[in-house]
């Protein structure tokens, strides 16, 4: 039996903010604001999937009809970062390869998304909202890094830095969900949801 479970937590928050934290380090080398644009871009996308958990795990709210109760916080995260790692560090190559990382990114993200229909984790649905979300913040980010011809600079180094934080990272789980499932009744009983 194929066990899919390495290949999931190549979507985990343990591993991909420090991927993306480290990518904002890089990208501040090129520019503050894109760094910053970057960061909150990444926000954005991780709180409209803990706004979804929050209101299925307090509230029980849910769209029965297409089986969807949240936002995939891993296919979601692995949409948004793994495309804008992979074309920073083609870009750092060569800057008309951008285009291939980013498909390569989004590529790996759809496969961390079946495997966690595959393991039972979510339904096509929330997947597929997942991957969507994570590939248009990623997209809209990158089209903003690349609309006009960049070099990325530093790319063995920051290659190197990207290897050492994936490597460190990887496997360990971030404890949002766990954080979600226990205080989420108590701020739907807030909001009178």
């Amino acid at each position: 039996m194929f066990h899919t479970t390495w290949i999931s937590n190549l979507g985990d928050a343990g591993l991909l903010l420090p991927l993306a934290f480290a990518c904002a380090i890089w990208l501040r080398v090129t520019g503050k604001h894109l760094a910053l644009r970057w960061l909150v871009s990444l926000a954005a996308g991780m709180a409209l999937v803990g706004v979804s958990k929050i209101l299925y795990a307090g509230c029980g709210i849910q769209i029965e009809a297409v089986q969807f109760r949240v936002i995939s916080g891993h296919t979601m995260l692995a949409a948004a970062v793994w495309p804008v790692s992979f074309s920073l560090l083609a870009a750092g190559a060569r800057p008309a390869w951008h285009r291939a990382g980013a498909l390569g990114g989004l590529v790996l993200a759809a496969v961390i998304g079946m495997c966690r229909i595959v393991e039972d984790a979510h339904t096509p649905a929330e997947v597929v909202a997942g991957w969507l979300l994570g590939g248009f913040i990623a997209m809209l980010f990158l089209q903003r890094v690349f609309s006009e011809p960049r070099r990325i600079p530093r790319v063995l180094a920051a290659g190197l830095g990207l290897l050492a934080v994936s490597s460190i990272a990887y496997g360990h789980r971030a404890p949002f969900q766990a954080m979600i499932v226990h205080y989420s009744p108590w701020i739907c009983q807030g909001l009178g949801l």
